[in-house]
C-alpha cells in the first residue's frame, strides 16, 4: 500500500494496521522518518512537493523492484506532502516477509529510494529563512549499495 498526502502519520498506529494485514510473516521491518533540528541550522519545518501522478508511479516501481529482489509478504509506504513541522513524522515505510533479512533490506531499498530517488521537491524552513534542499553524497553512496 501507498499512501501520499498531507495527513499528519502516526507511526504507531500504522504499525498496528499494518500488523493485522501480514498473517503470518515472521519478520516486520519498520522505518519512520522525523523532521530534525539540526546544529545551528534549527529546522522549523519541511515542505514537500511532488507531482501526484509522477510520485505515485515512481513509488509503485520502487515497490516492485523491492517485491522481485525480496519476497515481500505485504509493504506499505507512507509519506507527508505540504508543511511537515520539527519533530513530526514525514515518511512511515514497512515491509513484512518470512525473514528478517528480507524485510530489513526490503525496507532500507525502499527508504534510500525515497531519500534520492522519489521526486519530491523539499524546502526546508528556519528562522534564517527557507532553501530547497537535495539529497545529500551519503544519501547517494547508501542508494549505491543496491546496484
Amino acid at each position: 500500500m501507498i499512501r501520499i498526502d498531507e495527513t499528519p502519520l502516526d507511526p504507531a498506529a500504522l504499525t498496528a494496521e499494518f500488523m493485522r494485514s501480514v498473517g503470518d510473516a515472521g519478520a516486520v521491518a519498520t522505518f519512520s522518518g522525523i523532521v530534525r533540528r539540526e546544529g545551528d541550522h534549527a529546522v522549523d519545518a519541511l515542505f514537500l512537493d511532488h507531482a501526484p501522478g509522477l510520485t505515485r508511479a515512481a513509488i509503485e516501481n520502487a515497490v516492485k523492484k523491492a517485491c522481485a529482489r525480496w519476497p515481500l509478504i505485504n509493504h506499505l509506504v507512507a509519506h507527508r506532502v505540504g508543511r511537515v513541522g520539527s519533530g513530526e513524522t514525514v515518511v512511515f515505510v514497512a515491509t513484512a516477509a518470512a525473514h528478517r533479512r528480507a524485510a530489513f533490506e526490503a525496507c532500507d531499498f525502499l527508504m534510500d529510494f525515497l531519500k534520492t530517488d522519489a521526486p519530491f521537491w523539499k524546502k526546508q524552513i528556519s528562522r534564517g529563512g527557507e532553501e530547497w534542499i537535495e539529497p545529500r553524497a551519503e544519501d547517494y553512496a547508501d542508494r549505491g549499495r543496491w546496484r
